[in-house]
């Protein structure tokens, strides 16, 4: 058995510290472990900006590409799924984003994604839509917009936009900011948010915490004051969803969601600011005492982290039980060991995706157990399928 692990604080020296902003918690430490090696085998390729991977019953992938695709994954075979996609506004971060396959899909064929929308040619929304798979898989068609309303940006910039369904069937939803100084602390906009919804109405769930409100918007919300939220996970047998965050040149989070949390992004400083000022902690706790600390921060620089998921089977020994989350920017796999509570008790970094696969954008965990990473550098971008060797 090989080493697997670098300890992340050895390697980044300086994301050990705090941001200049504020006192953050400082990285979980650990000591370089041994553990089983990883098998990372090329899937697919020849896709474009890979965003989200959905696993359909009989082993077939769906990967949901940026710029308005869908692409079929079976075995090593990539075909395109062919679909009515001309109103998704694809411009910088925004495109065609994140999917969730229903549960019920052997039994529906439904799949939903989160998309920037257009109408003649101008961007409108950010908006999830469901739709439904032939029996034949070469196409799909339009079933409903599931949610409409969530802000964009034209530039694209923090579009989001994960799903993922909670171990209560709930519908979760990581959203951005888009850029905008008021967006995360208003409770009546659903950016900046982690939403909580029905997967099949788009509704409120009823025992959200701000089910009260007469507004449908803070009604769907479950936690505010994100920046952007790229992952979203749910630790199998626990309950708790966990979430990855970009931060600006400073500070991306790892955050344990608390109903009705708040996790202290204010650009807009209290509303005295309309301008997007970033040098504002991550996690203002000086303007906001109760706001949720992070579990993980990267400190004085960033990685991009993205995708988020867990690491289950009885094939991974120790590994079992890992939060598996992938970066764009800093192009490495990052695995995070936890308590029972939720707190990170150490860091690792796979040696094999040193500099090797590029920009790492999704991480799901499929039904057999493995690791599935999509790269996304615009060219030739893979599927990687990821086991213990």
């Amino acid at each position: 058995m090989r080493r697997l692990g670098i300890v992340l604080c050895a390697l980044l020296a300086t994301a050990c510290t705090s941001s200049p902003a504020q006192q953050l918690p400082q990285k979980a430490s650990t000591v370089p472990e041994s553990g089983p090696s990883l098998r990372v085998d090329v899937l697919a390729q020849g896709l474009e900006h890979g965003w989200d991977i959905g696993f359909l019953p009989d082993g077939k992938l769906l990967v949901t590409e940026r710029p308005g695709k869908i692409a079929l994954v079976d075995g090593h075979t990539v075909s395109e799924v062919s679909a009515d996609l001309s109103d998704v506004y694809v411009q910088g971060e925004g495109g065609l984003m994140g999917m969730v396959v229903h549960p019920d899909f052997a039994r529906t064929r439904q799949f939903t994604t989160c998309q920037t929308h257009q109408e003649g040619g101008r961007p409108v929304d950010i908006r999830l839509v469901t739709w439904t798979l032939s029996a034949d898989d070469r196409s799909a068609t339009k079933v409903r917009d599931l949610l409409t309303g969530l802000p964009v940006n034209p530039s694209g910039r923090h579009s989001g936009c994960r799903p993922t369904i909670a171990a209560d069937g709930a519908l979760m939803v990581g959203t951005g900011d888009t850029a905008r100084a008021s967006i995360s602390q208003d409770r009546h906009s659903l950016g900046g948010k982690v939403l909580r919804i029905d997967l099949n109405t788009g509704a409120p769930l009823p025992d959200n915490p701000f089910i009260s409100s007469p507004d449908p918007n803070e009604q769907r919300i479950y936690t505010y004051g994100h920046r952007n939220v790229q992952g979203v996970a749910v630790r199998p047998g626990s309950g708790q969803v966990f979430v990855s965050e970009q931060g600006p040149s400073f500070d991306d989070e790892i955050n344990l969601l608390q109903k009705g949390g708040n996790y202290g992004w204010d650009p807009s400083k209290g509303g005295t600011d309309t301008s997007y000022d970033e040098n504002v902690p991550m996690t203002d706790t000086t303007r906001f005492p109760d706001a949720v600390t992070p579990l993980w921060t990267s400190g004085r620089i960033t990685e991009a982290i993205c995708g988020a998921t867990f690491l289950t089977g009885a094939q991974w020994g120790q590994l079992e039980g890992r939060l598996a989350v992938v970066a764009l920017k800093g192009q490495k796999l990052l695995l995070f060991g936890l308590d029972q509570q939720g707190k990170i008790t150490g860091v690792t970094l796979p040696a094999e995706f040193n500099d090797k696969f590029g920009r790492l954008r999704a991480a799901r965990t499929g039904p057999d157990g493995a690791l599935y990473v999509t790269t996304s550098d615009g060219e030739n971008d893979k599927v990687l399928k990821v086991t213990p060797a």
